[in-house]
């Protein structure tokens, strides 16, 4: 079934018209005379498109446009007019309307109108949906845990996502601060906006300020055109800044600065850029230490320390261990297509065991390995490697069983990919440069 239009003109000849004309497209219509009655019609019905008169017996009909957003904000209102004015066209479509026509133009204009504003209609769910996605996928509830130090930390980044205050995450490598980062961006005003992530100890100092300020055409050699940065691409979103102790301190001055005053001035250029950006940073080093040794500027600190969220280490935590596990056995069996039904006793003991200094990343790099090695419908401990399980019966180290594993799970996904290199570091969620790498150290390239 197709989507539903409403019609609402007290014209009963011209209702009867444009309903024909709707059916023969196999559209369900409904009619109102009044506009009290339309605004009843879509309190109960889906409704994609109102088809209206101007000149209605109980309300002007560019009053209804903002009732009609109020009840379905989805829906496309198409106005008529017998006599149609520019001033009244304008005030339409500043109101919301998707079109303004005059009656008697109706006949061979109005489908194409109305496919159109469907096609609007749909675009906006299809948006509406991915941002349901989104923020279901990095809500606080998607954080596995129910330990008092993780759940403390929840409640912490819960209350102030919905402000615009920094937030400066504080944790070990591989404790999800990336992870939280993004619940606080979903979870607060900005969620429709762009989260924008830079790891500043992964590219070069030379390279770091053009990557966040960009640059104007002819700024050096080789700004062959402009470029937008990071700051300009987060604006109206979220910037998120890991390792920021890696800053160089140069630039973590001209950073303070974007804080501070909401511009900033790109190489190359004569006028500031203005930019709105919710900043969420993160480190694994004291930075107070780092004040101290003169490698971190206090000023700086202070202002995106203004909540400190601390995240706890993975042996902080050994209460979500296990639902961690089974999280992320769920996950790669799905993902690799494995029929995975169970973990054995002496896999979750093996586990709970271990310290995991590389935390929650290197527990779901320990699943996804023993996942890829499983044969039967039981996750056992003989899939593990022998730091964890020291009772592995394999004679190879972990270290070379794993570049195996890692070797054979890359040439499955270039296999499903036809060979395309491009779309199989995009499957595995790597760079293409370090796939070529990786290719060239198993003798494949």
């Amino acid at each position: 079934m197709r989507d539903s239009i409403l019609i609402i003109d007290d014209e009963n000849d011209l209702r009867l018209l444009l309903t024909k004309l709707l059916k023969l497209e196999d559209y369900v219509t409904f009619e109102a005379e009044t506009g009290e009655a339309g605004l009843n019609i879509l309190k109960t019905e889906d409704i994609s498109v109102v088809i209206s008169d101007v000149k209605l017996p109980d309300v002007y009909g560019i009053d209804l446009i903002l009732k009609i957003k109020e009840i379905n904000p989805m829906c496309e209102v198409i106005m008529l007019t017998a006599f149609g004015t520019i001033q009244d066209g304008v005030r339409a479509i500043k109101e919301g309307a998707f079109d303004y026509i005059t009656k008697g133009d109706e006949d061979n204009k109005i489908i194409p109108l109305v496919e159109r504003a469907i096609e609007k209609v749909q675009l906006k769910r299809r948006i509406e949906q991915l941002e349901k996605s989104a923020s279901e996928k990095f809500s606080f509830d998607a954080i596995t845990g129910n330990s008092i130090l993780i759940k403390n930390a929840k409640e912490l980044a819960s209350k102030v996502a919905a402000t615009d205050t920094p937030v400066l995450l504080l944790g070990e490598t591989g404790t999800g601060k990336e992870l939280f980062a993004q619940a606080i961006h979903y979870s607060s005003a900005r969620k429709g906006k762009a989260f924008v992530a830079i790891n500043c100890s992964a590219i070069a100092k030379e390279l770091l300020e053009s990557e966040m300020f960009g640059y104007k055409a002819g700024a050096f050699t080789g700004a062959v055109k402009n470029k937008k940065g990071l700051f300009e691409e987060a604006s109206t979103g979220t910037l998120f800044l890991d390792e920021i102790g890696e800053l160089d301190l140069s630039l973590q001055a001209k950073f303070l600065r974007v804080l501070e005053s909401n511009e900033f001035i790109k190489p190359g250029d004569t006028k500031s850029t203005k930019v709105d950006v919710r900043i969420i940073a993160a480190t694994n080093k004291n930075l107070e230490e780092e004040i101290s040794n003169g490698n971190f500027r206090s000023d700086l600190y202070y202002r995106i320390s203004v909540i400190k969220i601390e995240l706890p280490s993975l042996s902080k935590r050994k209460d979500d261990l296990e639902a961690l596990t089974e999280y992320f056995v769920g996950l790669f069996s799905n993902k690799l297509k494995k029929d995975i039904k169970a973990i054995s006793k002496g896999f979750l003991e093996s586990i709970k065991r271990y310290e995991f200094p590389g935390n929650i990343r290197e527990l779901r790099n320990v699943i996804e390995r023993a996942v890829i090695l499983s044969d039967g419908e039981m996750l056992t401990e003989k899939t593990l490697p022998k730091e964890i399980f020291p009772g592995v019966t394999d004679k190879r180290d972990s270290a070379t069983l794993l570049d195996e594993v890692e070797k054979n799970h890359i040439l499955k996904i270039l296999e499903s990919v036809n060979g395309n290199k491009t779309k199989a570091a995009e499957v595995l969620g790597i760079g293409l440069t370090t796939l070529y790498r990786k290719l060239q150290s198993y003798g494949l390239e």
